[in-house]
């Protein structure tokens, strides 16, 4: 069980610092941070480069503390956190990522509540210092605190798409399909 944990933790908290990495730099295949902060441009959102870096900043963090099983239930509110940022960007394409869909981002809230559920394991810099277990109810403690989280900054830094005459259509690269 500990094996399983600890894959799941560095596969996950990988995964996401990765993909903040690619939101600040042109490391694994980032654009950098003058195309992150374009596709959050893109994507509806205030502050270019500053919304750029915070979120860019966050699922480092977040991701990198979750992989090393480190204060694992606000280590997977910070990833449940951003991952509901996304979730929200996404879910009007409907489930699947085949149409642009919200499947991997749910994944990814999923993951590290369960986490936080389970405990980090054995190999966790949490039992290390014995802070495991964790009780139960820190894994509602970090799903509230990473969707309330997710939510506000989405409320805050979001811009409601145009409407009425003279509005124009928002493309993204992502979005245009051959055959539409």
């Amino acid at each position: 069980m500990d094996i399983g944990l600890l894959v799941l933790r560095l596969l996950v908290g990988l995964l996401v610092a990765g993909h903040g990495v690619q939101k600040v730099s042109f490391r694994l295949g980032g654009k950098g941070l003058a195309g992150g902060a374009a596709e959050f441009r893109g994507d509806g959102f205030r502050g270019g480069a500053l919304t750029a870096l915070a979120a860019g900043g966050a699922q480092i963090g977040a991701g990198l503390t979750l992989a090393a099983g480190a204060l694992t239930p606000p280590a997977a509110a910070g990833v449940i956190g951003v991952m509901t940022v996304a979730l929200t960007v996404k879910l009007p394409h409907g489930l699947w990522v085949q149409n642009d869909g919200y499947e991997y981002p749910l994944v990814l809230m999923v993951l590290p509540a369960v986490l936080t559920l389970t405990g980090p394991g054995r190999w966790s810099v949490d039992a290390a210092l014995g802070l495991t277990p964790w009780p139960v109810w820190w894994t509602l403690v970090a799903v509230a605190g990473g969707v309330g989280s997710g939510l506000a900054v989405r409320a805050v830094l979001h811009r409601p798409a145009p409407t009425g005459p003279g509005a124009r259509l928002r493309t993204r690269p992502s979005d245009t399909r051959s055959g539409t």
